[in-house]
């Protein structure tokens, strides 16, 4: 008796694992920014109320991770916070893959401090004197007498990508500065939170939807000559905030039938208001 019910029960366990390996091999892959991570999870939640015959996995891991998955053909769709490089694209026509791009919200790259620090404001020059390393303690910009503690995200992040350009370089595509050696890659944006609220006296930046009252975000100007203007979702949307950025889908050619309803969802007015409610900006 005791062996029947010992068969039955690995019969039963071999159906489950197998019903679960059919459903994981039709769910909807979404892999790629961590800066996304959050606002494709709420996503997923609300579409899978409407649609509850589709299965959706969402994995983090960087923009890196999500083109590399694209081109490897283990996504649907590559979650983007930076475009797709010249040579990304080549690389992946060569192996018959024609990466769509599809800008589905806009961000504002945030920087943060902890609340105890009493600067408010920087240029992007000031940022990246700091970020290179040159800028070495907060008195400089009239702050305490502390070592400053830059953080940065990973190689692999978009994020990390895009502050490179448009602070560390300034925009300025010829320019050859990097982050100096001694700013730390964080490898993900709540490691960059929960870093900025322990240690008075670090400065990184974060997707404005993983901002809160713990951390206090800067108010950011192009240079002296420009006004200093708070990352919000209002600010970002009339394109007045310097570090502004698009939040993108990469798929292979246009969406398939297999996950085009979910695309069809997040430009959906529901869809839209929940990049809202995620502290992203809807582009609808």
């Amino acid at each position: 008796m005791k062996r029947r019910v010992a068969l039955y029960l690995c019969l039963a366990l071999t159906v489950i694992s197998l019903l679960g390996c059919s459903r994981g091999n039709r769910a909807i892959q979404i892999k790629g920014s961590d800066t996304m991570v959050n606002l494709a999870q709420a996503w997923t939640e609300e579409f899978m109320l409407e649609y509850p015959e589709k299965a959706v996995a969402v994995t983090g891991g960087g923009s890196g991770a999500g083109i590399a998955s694209l081109l490897s053909g283990t996504t649907d769709i590559a979650m983007c916070s930076r475009n797709m490089e010249k040579k990304e694209i080549a690389m992946a026509n060569e192996r018959g893959i024609y990466p769509k791009e599809i800008h589905v919200a806009s961000d504002g790259i945030t920087l943060v401090v902890n609340p105890t620090n009493p600067i408010s404001k920087l240029t992007i020059p000031e940022l990246s004197r700091i970020f290179r390393g040159e800028a070495k303690n907060w008195n400089e910009f009239g702050g305490q007498d502390l070592k400053i503690v830059a953080l940065s995200r990973d190689r692999n992040s978009g994020t990390h990508v895009f502050f490179l350009e448009k602070v560390v370089k300034m925009g300025k595509k010829k320019n050859k500065d990097e982050f100096a050696a001694n700013v730390l890659m964080m490898p993900s944006s709540q490691a960059i939170v929960e870093e900025i609220i322990s240690n008075p006296a670090a400065i990184g930046y974060i997707g404005l939807g993983y901002l809160n009252n713990k951390q206090k975000a800067l108010a950011v100007a192009s240079d002296e000559r420009s006004s200093y203007v708070f990352p919000t979702v209002e600010s970002v949307k009339k394109k007045i905030y310097p570090i502004s950025r698009s939040l993108l889908f990469y798929t292979n050619g246009e969406p398939t039938e297999k996950f085009k309803p979910f695309v069809d969802f997040v430009f959906s007015k529901k869809g839209q208001e929940i990049v809202l409610k995620m502290d992203f900006v809807p582009i609808k």
